[in-house]
């Protein structure tokens, strides 16, 4: 007798019904998701303990007669794919017409469905697949389906499931992507007729976002809309310096659908580059439409993956227009606002009596230095323009020089005119850190980058000698804009730069703010550098694992490409007698470590691009000046003018915010001048 039987049709549906309904949130994805695909335009969820007791599915869609209310239930039966060549032009959310005789299988399902036109409707009732009842019923146009003691045949599966919270977090979750991936549809979501969910219908993508996530959250949001050739983007992107510690929160949506793609969100998270902290990840809704040949559906049970047909076009496209949305906007960070504390001053009437008096510490002594007056104040923060280019050291030295009044700092006989002093105290802060040898060291590196045209010091004209050009003023006007004016006051504990307008107070780090002028200027450097190879006197012995060393004998081609040559030097180790000249000293042996890293896990072997990227990291991080020490005023302002001249002044390569901005307003608010 033959050992091998085909399954009778309840054991296989128990089994499908284990692909397809994992939990209350998958009963809940397929039902909307067919109510989506009817064409509704109103969406009702309701659900009793969790989804566990009771699922309620309310639309106002196209409905079905009664016939097709029983194939609905019939496995494989579906009304979105006539043919084979169906399947490459696939609209619809659903269309394996597995869902529904799935939930039918583990639950006590009812339906009653009115077709547009007719006076009523059809009522089906079916208990564990098995159909019990059908008749005639009165019913408004549209679907209702009610899934009740889900689970209820199969212990098993209910025994596993999570607490209510958990379950109900879970379909929470399921309906926040479908709204957003259908703003044009009202949502409800209850729980225990406690309402969870509600949006509009009203076609703004921004009004789900503020009923998903807050409507604080909504108004920090900037738009991105961009088209290509093959696909089309839409959408909001939070500002950097609202972040989550996962990647949840990022939601990426391919012609109406939700799906999770690993690669997408690289590159939304490549598009943000160093504006994010580490570890932590951003809050984003992107809507991509293209042809439906250019993506396959159907790779996943749950329908959450796809494969791309353009999947490289595709990321660098979304990575290329996240980063030009972030190139247009101002980025400086302000104290949370409390919207209901009255409306915000237009004017600062008081701000021109306050008396500014700052607090300089120098290494032998500490002084008090008095501001200039209000007058100059003003004058000082219109300055002049010159070649697209506003020059504030021109207009303090003319008032300066009329009225004679001088920021007499400790160490500093006057910066009242850009002179030898100012050159010298701008030099400064590129390669006289106290008690460091390291900006020296890189120093020498940005030398040895630069042969045969011997540079002997990385000197801040040559860093922006390109901005200086004829063509590159504009960029430079343009660049500027993006962080206003502003006039130093002082310092912070040695740490933070004081500096304001008139629109109110800035904090500048001073080491981050140091640490992206140093990055850009390595990374320039580094993109510039050919692959030519430096031997080593005394070469670099790496041991590796089998696995390792499997990984390097394979991809020795590579290596040799990006000028690391090697030797085998017994088992599983290696000598390295040369390396690329632009790697960071000290930091030789990581780097090269990270190249095995990257052919033993990636197809593509070394990324040369990424090395010399974490290289300019590091450089600028050890290079840059540290907290506790002490700037003159022409330091600082020097310090500040080569901050806006950076392409991303806001952030520090590591994501870490370089200027924080507190507005008159809120100085007063905590002053409790406005209340």
């Amino acid at each position: 007798m033959a050992s091998i039987q085909v399954m009778d049709t309840q054991l296989a549906n128990l089994i499908a019904a284990g692909e397809v309904v994992e939990r209350p949130a998958s009963v809940v994805k397929e039902l909307v998701e067919n109510a989506i695909d009817a064409g509704s335009t109103r969406i009702e969820v309701h659900l009793e303990e969790g989804g566990l007791a009771s699922i309620r599915v309310v639309d106002n869609g196209c409905g079905m007669v009664e016939e097709d209310c029983r194939l609905a239930f019939e496995r494989h039966a579906t009304s979105k794919l006539k043919r084979e060549r169906d399947l490459s032009h696939i609209r619809t959310l659903g269309f394996r017409g597995e869902a529904l005789p799935s939930i039918a299988a583990v639950s006590r399902t009812e339906i009653k469905s009115t077709p547009r036109g007719e006076q009523g409707g059809t009522r089906i009732r079916i208990s564990g697949g098995t159909e019990e009842v059908c008749e005639p019923v009165a019913f408004p146009r549209g679907t209702e389906v009610v899934i009740s003691d889900l689970f209820y045949n199969t212990p098993a599966r209910l025994k596993y499931m999570k607490t209510i919270h958990t379950e109900v977090g879970h379909v929470s979750d399921v309906m926040n992507r479908l709204a957003l991936s259908h703003p044009n549809i009202a949502f409800l979501l209850t729980h225990n007729q406690k309402q969870l969910l509600r949006t509009s219908g009203d076609g703004q993508l921004l009004h789900v976002i503020a009923a998903v996530y807050g409507m604080n959250l909504a108004r920090s949001m900037v738009q991105i809309e961009a088209e290509s050739l093959d696909f089309s983007l839409s959408g909001y992107l939070a500002k950097p310096e609202i972040t989550r510690a996962s990647r949840s929160y990022i939601s990426t949506l391919i012609n109406g659908r939700y799906i999770r793609s690993m690669g997408l969100t690289n590159a939304i998270l490549r598009g943000y580059h160093t504006l994010l902290p580490i570890n932590r990840y951003p809050i984003a809704v992107l809507s991509l439409e293209m042809e439906p040949t250019l993506v396959d559906v159907n790779v996943h049970p749950a329908k959450l993956e796809v494969r791309f047909s353009k999947d490289q076009e595709l990321y660098a496209f979304v990575e290329r227009e996240v980063k030009q949305v972030w190139s247009r906007q101002k980025l400086i960070p302000e104290p949370s606002r409390n919207s209901s504390s009255g409306p915000r001053p237009k004017n600062n009437e008081y701000q021109a009596s306050m008396d500014w008096t700052l607090f300089v510490p120098d290494k032998e002594e500490k002084r008090l230095v008095s501001a200039p007056d209000p007058e100059w104040r003003t004058e000082r923060l219109e300055g002049r323009k010159k070649d697209g280019i506003w020059s504030i050291e021109q207009s303090v030295a003319e008032r300066d020089t009329e009225t004679g009044n001088r920021w007499d700092l400790p160490g500093s006989t006057s910066v009242s005119s850009p002179s030898q002093e100012e050159k010298e105290a701008e030099e400064s802060l590129y390669y006289t850190e106290p008690g460091s040898d390291y900006v020296a060291e890189q120093q020498e590196t940005a030398n040895r980058m630069d042969e045969p045209t011997a540079v002997t010091q990385v000197s801040p004209s040559v860093e922006h000698e390109e901005y200086d050009s004829a063509s590159h003023k504009e960029e430079v006007a343009e660049r500027s804009l993006r962080v206003p004016e502003m006039y130093a006051l002082g310092q912070l504990h040695g740490t933070y730069i004081l500096a304001q307008n008139q629109d109110g107070m800035f904090m500048i780090d001073q080491h981050a703010a140091q640490e992206r002028i140093f990055y850009e200027y390595f990374l320039n450097k580094l993109r510039e550098e050919a692959v030519e190879s430096q031997e080593l006197l005394i070469p670099i012995t790496l041991e590796l694992t089998a696995a390792e060393a499997a990984a390097v004998d394979e991809g020795r081609e590579w290596f040799e490409r990006v000028g690391v040559h090697m030797e085998s030097f017994g088992t599983n180790s290696y000598i390295i007698r040369s390396h690329p000249r632009w790697l960071p000293r000290g930091e030789e042996e990581g780097i090269l470590r990270e190249m095995v890293e990257m052919v033993l896990t990636s197809k593509k072997g070394i990324d040369v691009v990424k090395l010399r990227e974490a290289a300019a990291i590091t450089m600028s991080c050890k290079a840059a000046i540290k907290a506790n020490r002490y700037l003159n005023h022409a330091e600082i302002e020097a310090l500040i003018e080569r901050l806006r001249r950076t392409s991303s002044p806001f952030t520090c390569p590591h994501g870490r915010p370089i200027i924080i901005h507190f507005s008159t307003y809120d100085i007063e608010k905590m002053f409790k001048r406005v209340m």
